[in-house]
């Protein structure tokens, strides 16, 4: 049996020194990463925002996604603890409410340099090597753009009212609503869709629990691609050049001409990492973290990828 688990490497800077949170389980007087394991139903993303904000009373977004890391537990089994970067911010400081428990009794900032003597594990000192690997590139704070293809429709054959207005499915509803604090966990500012209705039913759950920002565009649909997928590439850089996290909504016939444009942004492997992503399935998403300030080169620094997953 595997058991599967998330957290995050929460990070901030004070006075120009990076540091980092770790925190003290008094169960096991130990110091490490916030983290916990999945509750039913939740995704990795989403389970890694709860048990931050229960175990530190933080706020904060996911940023790059940082390691997997497995490692044998006393039961036999093993385990699984997806970790993700994540910038602290000054409000989020403000705003914070933690109160020490049996489960965390204490919270330390620490720079790099002692966290690494601090943290009880070796194996936690990994994601640790990563992150100050990216601060020193200048690739830890990044902003996401989130390629979403919209979740299971109703089959072409069973609709005859045109593509505009074909619906989703039950089970594409579900996927929706899964889909929300997914999506939530990147923080992203703006939604930008295709008009036609699968696309706005798959975001709306998402937009109406969030403070966001809907842009609608006829470039992103099947139709509006196949006319112009010149002003479609543009449009998706256009928008990937803002500031704040982006949502892109649309079909399978647009994705090879949103994914080209926004591989210019990669090197030769993240290149071919989104043309594999061309084939994504119904309510799939990709996360493309981009640099904020990239010093040299690539200013995408990874890539992940979800589906929605639900017990039928």
């Amino acid at each position: 049996m595997i058991v599967v688990a998330a957290g995050a490497l929460l990070w901030r800077r004070e006075n120009g020194v990076l540091k980092v949170l770790v925190i003290h389980r008094a169960r096991y007087d130990d110091w490490s990463w916030p983290k916990g394991k999945l509750d039913k139903g939740e995704s990795i993303s989403e389970a890694a925002i709860r048990e931050i904000r229960e175990e530190t009373g933080l706020r904060v977004w996911l940023g790059v996604k940082l390691f997997e890391l497995e490692y044998k537990i006393e039961d036999g089994n093993r385990k699984v603890v997806h970790y993700w970067a994540a910038q602290v911010t000054d409000k989020a400081i403000t705003q914070q409410n933690f109160v020490p428990d049996e489960e965390v009794s204490a919270l330390e900032w620490l720079t790099v340099a002692e966290a690494r003597k601090r943290l009880t594990y070796k194996h936690d000192i990994d994601p640790l090597r990563l992150l100050q690997s990216l601060d020193e590139i200048n690739h830890l704070e990044t902003k996401p753009l989130i390629v979403l293809r919209h979740a299971k429709a109703t089959p072409r054959s069973d609709w005859s009212n045109g593509e505009s207005t074909r619906p989703l499915l039950p089970i594409g509803r579900i996927q929706a609503a899964i889909l929300t604090n997914i999506l939530a966990a990147y923080g992203p500012k703006t939604v930008l869709t295709s008009r036609w209705l699968r696309c706005l039913d798959t975001v709306a759950p998402f937009i109406s629990n969030n403070e966001v920002r809907v842009v609608k565009r006829s470039l992103l649909s099947e139709r509006g691609v196949k006319l112009s997928p010149i002003r479609t590439a543009k449009l998706v850089r256009k928008f990937a050049r803002r500031k704040g996290g982006l949502v892109i909504c649309s079909h399978r016939p647009a994705l090879p001409t949103i994914l080209a444009a926004i591989s210019a942004y990669g090197d030769e492997e993240q290149q071919e990492l989104l043309k594999q992503a061309q084939t994504m399935k119904p309510g799939e998403l990709y996360v493309i973290h981009l640099a904020k300030n990239p010093s040299a080169g690539s200013a995408i620094v990874a890539i992940e990828s979800q589906v929605p997953q639900f017990e039928d």
